[in-house]
């Protein structure tokens, strides 16, 4: 099977690294410095809970050709950088096109591409590239699928991953799941801007970690009450003291360990204008069917000039 990894950030990038080094056909889409970098000493991942550094010798494109085929090819873009692409997908003859990231507009953008079978995927993987490698907590689990109207893709997927070290979670219905994601992490994003990504800054702020929670139940109550489902499907009972508490964990320790600049700040400092769009794009859905959302609305304005 041969695939293309468009797009070499640390999603990407970790990506072609785990999927080459168990023997597939792997071909990472670089640009620059970093395209040339990595075809001079390879792709050089340090894993922040590992002493090594990883060197993978991956094949290097620098752009997507309109004649060259492949089984796959995976978009790992930010969510602002989508539409730039379209144009160079379509006059490729790859079929499979898995979109890797956040996307609040998954069913707009199956729309624009009527000739590809699109898919949907979210990584967890994190961290930040420096000039000559990468530096992350990478997971391996990915949550894949296409959208609930379209035919399962569930045997295409395990044969990309056969083989491989991924846990593998199939969701015949990611256009809600990344709604449901959107309006989990928008709110922590709020913080992140809050604290200048100093997430530390709101350890035992108790109050302040509850009304981020708040905030995301009003999301998900929007989507639900637009009948979209929320998933993962542990989450539906997002309205229980359940749910409230095992949010406050999370976020707890989020603010008291680096857990939240890996996982969080990291990627919400340095991408801006993704996280900007993906809040622009979610409230307008929300403003279109109606819904409230007070706490949101009022965490944004303590954001600051950042979530405009």
């Amino acid at each position: 099977m041969k695939i293309l990894i468009y797009g070499a950030g640390v999603l990407g990038c970790n990506l072609a690294r785990n999927l080459f080094r168990t023997g597939k056909d792997v071909t990472l889409l670089a640009r620059g410095k970093w395209a040339e970098e990595i075809k001079k000493n390879g792709l050089r991942i340090k894993d922040k809970f590992s002493l090594r550094t990883s060197v993978s010798h991956v094949p290097v494109v620098t752009a997507l050709a309109p004649d060259e085929r492949y089984d796959v090819i995976f978009v790992i873009m930010r969510y602002t950088q989508l539409d730039s692409i379209l144009d160079a997908l379509r006059a490729n003859h790859t079929k499979n096109i898995v979109f890797v990231g956040n996307n609040v507009r998954a069913k707009e953008l199956a729309t624009s591409l009527p000739e590809k079978n699109v898919l949907f995927a979210f990584a967890l993987s994190a961290g930040h590239r420096k000039s000559e490698r990468v530096v992350s907590i990478d997971l391996r689990k990915i949550t894949i699928g296409q959208l609930r109207s379209d035919p399962s893709n569930e045997k295409l997927i395990g044969k990309i991953f056969d083989n491989t070290k991924y846990k593998v979670v199939y969701e015949p219905n990611m256009e809600d799941y990344l709604l449901c994601h959107a309006a989990f992490v928008i709110p922590a994003t709020f913080a992140c801007y809050k604290t200048d990504g100093n997430l530390k800054k709101l350890k035992g702020n108790t109050a302040y970690l509850n009304r981020l929670i708040e905030a995301n139940i009003e999301g998900y109550r929007a989507i639900r009450n637009a009948g979209h489902e929320i998933l993962p499907k542990s989450d539906q009972n997002f309205e229980s003291e359940a749910y409230r508490k095992t949010c406050l964990r999370f976020f707890s320790l989020m603010c008291a360990t680096s857990l939240g600049k890996l996982c969080v700040s990291d990627h919400a400092m340095n991408a801006v204008d993704e996280m900007s769009a993906l809040n622009r794009d979610l409230k307008a859905f929300f403003d279109e069917i109606g819904a409230d959302y007070p706490v949101w609305r009022e965490l944004e304005t303590e954001a600051g000039r950042r979530t405009r």
